[in-house]
C-alpha cells in the first residue's frame, strides 16, 4: 500500500500511520531549524549587540548593527530557496531536508564557538555574518521541502490541516529557544550568561539535529512527486526550476510574494522588535519577556492547525483576508497596551500579535502548494516565500528600531505594519480560491500548456 493510501482519512477524520510519520518527519526538522534561527534572533537582541561590535557604539547603533546581521540570514533564505528547490524538484524533497537540517546543525554549533570582539576584532563581526549567511542558507531550503512534503501526502479536502503542521513547528521551535535562554538567564549572573552562558544554547543544537534527522530518515517522497519525476526524466524536454516556474508561473511567484509581505513583516515585529521595545522604551526586565514571549508561542503553536482545519472548511481567501486586515490595526493598539508595563496587557498584545499572523500563516502552505505543478513546486514555493524575506522580515527588526530611535514613537511603526498589510490584502484578494483542488488537475493543467508551446 502506498504512503497516499495510506494517507486517506477514514470517517472520523483520523488519519493512518503513513500521513502523521510524514507530518512528524516534517515538524521534527523544522522544529531544530527555527530553535536555531530564532535563537539567533533572541540572542541578537540581547547578547550580540554587546560582544560583537566596537565598544563605545550607542545601544541603539548596536541593536541596530545586530539587527542587520540578523537581516543576513534573511538575504541567504532566497538562494538557498533556489538552489534547494531546483535539487528538490528534480531529487526529491526528502534527500534535500536531510542535508539541510545537518548543515543548519553545523554553523548553529559554530556560531557557539566564535571569539568576541575584544578578542579577534572586526573579525568577530565577519565571522558571525558568514554563519548567519550559512545559517539563512540552509532554512531557506528547509520551509519548501518540509510543508510540500505534507501538502502533497495530504487528502485534497484536507490539505490546509495537516500542512498547517509544519508551520505549528515554528512556534515549537521558538518556545524551545526561549526555554533554554530562560533557563540560562536565570540561573546564571549577567556576567557569566555574556561570557560563555549564551553559548550553551548554541551547543545543544547538537542533540536536536541528530534527533530530527533520524526521525527524517523514516519516510518517502509523496507518489504524485515519484510520478512527476518519471515524467520529466521520460520527456527530457520538461524542464524544472526556478527560471521554468518565473517562465511559466510569473502571477503564481509574484502573488505568493505579496501574501507573503505583511505576515513576514508582523511576526518579526511581535517577535523580535517586541523585545527591543520592550527592554529599551518601556524598560522590562528580560526574563519576564521572555516568558511573556514563551506564553504567546504556545498560543501560536494550538492557534496554528485550527486556523488550517478554518481554512479547509471555509477557503482559504477569506481567512487570509481576515488576517491581513486585523494585521492592519495591532499596532495602534499592542503598543498602547505595551506602554501600559501591566504584564497581563503586554502578554495579550503580543499573544493577539501571534494569532492574528496565524490567520496568514497557517494557511499559506495549502495556497502555495496549490499554485505550481509538482515537477516545479518546491522551486516556486520557495522562491515566493523566501525571496521576500529579503525586504519583508529581514528588515523590519531594524526598521522599526530606526523608527523609534528618530520619532520617539510607535505611530510610525504601527503605519509600516498596516502599509504591509494593505500590500497583503491587495495579493488576498486577487488570489483564486483552491480550497479542495486536487494537486494532479494543476500537472495535467500544465502538460497542456507544455503541448501547445510544442514542449511535448
Amino acid at each position: 500500500m502506498s504512503t497516499e493510501q495510506d494517507s486517506r482519512s477514514d470517517g472520523s477524520g483520523s488519519l493512518t500511520t503513513g500521513l502523521k510519520r510524514v507530518v512528524v518527519a516534517s515538524m521534527a526538522g523544522t522544529v531544530v531549524e527555527w530553535y536555531e534561527f530564532f535563537l539567533y534572533a533572541t540572542a541578537a537582541t540581547l547578547v550580540f549587540n554587546k560582544i560583537f561590535f566596537a565598544e563605545g557604539m550607542s545601544e541603539a547603533n548596536g541593536l541596530i548593527a545586530a539587527l542587520l546581521t540578523y537581516a543576513v540570514g534573511f538575504v541567504a533564505r532566497p538562494l538557498g530557496g533556489v538552489v534547494f528547490g531546483h535539487f528538490g524538484d528534480k531529487y526529491g524533497r526528502k534527500k534535500l531536508l536531510q542535508f539541510a537540517i545537518l548543515l543548519v546543525g553545523a554553523v548553529t554549533f559554530l556560531m557557539g564557538c566564535l571569539p568576541t570582539y575584544a578578542q579577534i576584532g572586526v573579525w568577530a563581526p565577519i565571522l558571525l555574518v558568514l554563519l548567519r549567511f550559512l545559517q539563512g542558507f540552509a532554512v531557506g531550503g528547509e520551509w519548501g521541502g518540509a510543508v510540500l512534503l505534507v501538502a502533497e501526502h495530504s487528502p485534497d479536502k484536507q490539505r490546509a490541516f495537516w500542512a498547517s503542521w509544519p508551520q505549528a513547528a515554528v512556534p515549537v521551535g521558538n518556545m524551545l529557544a526561549t526555554v533554554v535562554l530562560l533557563v540560562l538567564t536565570g540561573t546564571l549572573s549577567d556576567e557569566s550568561f555574556l561570557s560563555w552562558g549564551w553559548r550553551v544554547a548554541f551547543w545543544l543544537s547538537a542533540v536536536v539535529v541528530l534527533v530530527g534527522y533520524y526521525i527524517r530518515t523514516k519516510v518517502t517522497d509523496a507518489p504524485i512527486f515519484l510520478e512527476a519525476q518519471q515524467e520529466v526524466e521520460r520527456v527530457k524536454a520538461v524542464s524544472y526550476g526556478v527560471f521554468e516556474v518565473l517562465k511559466r508561473y510569473p502571477r503564481g511567484v509574484f502573488t505568493a510574494m505579496g501574501l507573503r509581505f505583511a505576515e513576514n513583516i508582523m511576526y518579526y515585529l511581535v517577535v523580535t522588535f517586541s523585545i527591543v521595545y520592550l527592554k529599551t522604551h518601556v524598560g522590562a526586565d528580560t526574563g519576564d519577556i521572555l516568558w511573556w514571549l514563551l506564553a504567546a508561542h504556545a498560543v501560536h503553536f494550538l492557534v496554528i492547525p485550527q486556523v488550517g482545519r478554518l481554512s479547509d472548511r471555509f477557503g482559504r481567501r477569506p481567512v487570509y483576508i481576515v488576517g491581513a486586515i486585523l494585521a492592519s490595526t495591532w499596532g495602534f493598539f499592542a503598543f498602547p497596551m505595551m506602554n501600559t508595563g501591566d504584564y497581563l496587557l503586554i502578554m495579550a498584545a503580543v499573544i493577539l500579535g501571534l494569532m492574528i499572523h496565524a490567520l496568514m500563516y497557517a494557511p499559506q502552505p495549502a495556497i502555495m502548494a496549490e499554485m505550481f505543478p509538482t515537477r516545479m513546486r518546491y522551486s516556486g514555493v520557495s522562491l515566493g516565500y523566501q525571496v521576500t524575506s529579503i525586504v519583508a522580515g529581514s528588515l523590519a527588526p531594524a526598521i522599526a528600531t530606526w523608527l523609534l530611535d528618530k520619532f520617539d514613537s510607535w505611530v510610525p511603526i504601527a503605519l509600516y505594519l498596516a502599509g504591509a498589510a494593505a500590500i497583503t490584502l491587495v495579493a488576498a484578494l486577487f488570489n483564486r480560491e483552491t480550497n479542495g483542488l486536487d494537486l494532479k488537475t494543476l500537472d495535467a493543467a500544465d502538460r497542456e500548456q507544455l503541448a501547445k508551446a510544442g514542449v511535448v
